[in-house]
């Protein structure tokens, strides 16, 4: 220690027993014989309650100290030494003895999980790796997206083949931006008039025969047509109309051919595709 002593004061810093020719122990600087320093600062085995002297092998674990011949499973005796083990109420088990008493178990396959498992949980469920698979197509989900529904687990693919909304018209499924129509699902752009193709979502439309028609083509196609201008009669915007046997006009064209007067709410005389008020009438028939 660099420094010089007398022999016989070179002694035990506890008991003054003389260390000169015998082993001893420095702590702290002091010198402690080997009974006195065994006696003060070994630490206790676990298993036998006895010390652990300096020539022994002292095995640690979280503050607790074994002899290694000690170091054995609380259930199987099984020596722990360079052996995976686990710890449960202050007792260390070996691996399997650990996991047939304590370890948790894979929602899978119901089998432990053992110590050194890698282990996949979501909302209180636990798998093991190789597990936690696609209800579907059995593809380990890993670290890739997954949807969950009531206890199974799909991956994205599966999903969406299996429960995704699909388009009446295409059948391919809508992510985003479908409309509804009659309880039935279209893509935005797949839902358009049956005649000219241009998409109905977010316009007025009119259905015959089941069919989608834009106002345009359906005016053309079936609006009854004015006898005067022969321009359609949508009724759009609250248009009022007239009728009389075949025939339909327009309010603002329901009027007399001979002086144009309007005739709504009036009598009149037909006379071919004409309408005559009944002064005009009573001319052509004078004429």
């Amino acid at each position: 220690m660099s420094k010089d002593w007398h022999t016989t004061h070179f002694c035990c810093w506890q008991c003054d027993e003389t260390l000169t020719g015998r082993r001893y122990i420095l702590k702290e600087e002091h010198p402690y014989c080997i009974k006195c320093y065994e006696s003060m600062f070994s630490n206790v085995c676990e298993e036998c309650s006895k010390a652990i002297g300096i020539d022994a092998k002292d095995l640690s674990y979280k503050d607790k100290h074994w002899h290694e011949e000690c170091f054995v499973c609380t259930k199987c005796k099984m020596s722990l030494v360079d052996q995976p083990f686990g710890s449960k109420a202050e007792r260390v088990y070996c691996g399997s003895c650990y996991d047939t008493a304590f370890a948790s178990r894979c929602d899978g396959c119901s089998q432990p999980f053992k110590a050194g498992m890698k282990k996949m949980e979501y909302k209180g469920h636990q798998w093991h790796e190789n597990c936690f698979c696609c209800k579907t197509c059995s593809n380990p989900i890993g670290n890739k997206s997954f949807v969950p529904r009531d206890t199974d687990i799909f991956c994205s693919d599966c999903y969406e083949s299996n429960f995704s909304t699909r388009c009446v018209k295409c059948n391919e499924t809508i992510g985003t931006g479908g409309i509804t129509y009659k309880d039935e699902p279209w893509h935005m752009e797949c839902f358009v008039c049956v005649k000219c193709s241009n998409s109905l979502a977010g316009q007025k439309f009119t259905t015959r025969e089941g069919s989608p028609f834009c106002s345009t083509c359906y005016n053309e196609l079936y609006a009854k047509r004015c006898c005067n201008c022969e321009q359609a009669i949508t009724g759009a915007g609250g248009t009022r109309f007239v009728s009389f046997e075949d025939k339909n006009w327009h309010n603002e064209c329901f009027v007399c051919s001979g002086c144009r007067c309007s005739l709504v709410g009036k009598g009149f005389i037909g006379d071919g595709n004409d309408i005559l008020c009944p002064e005009c009438a009573k001319k052509k028939i004078s004429m």
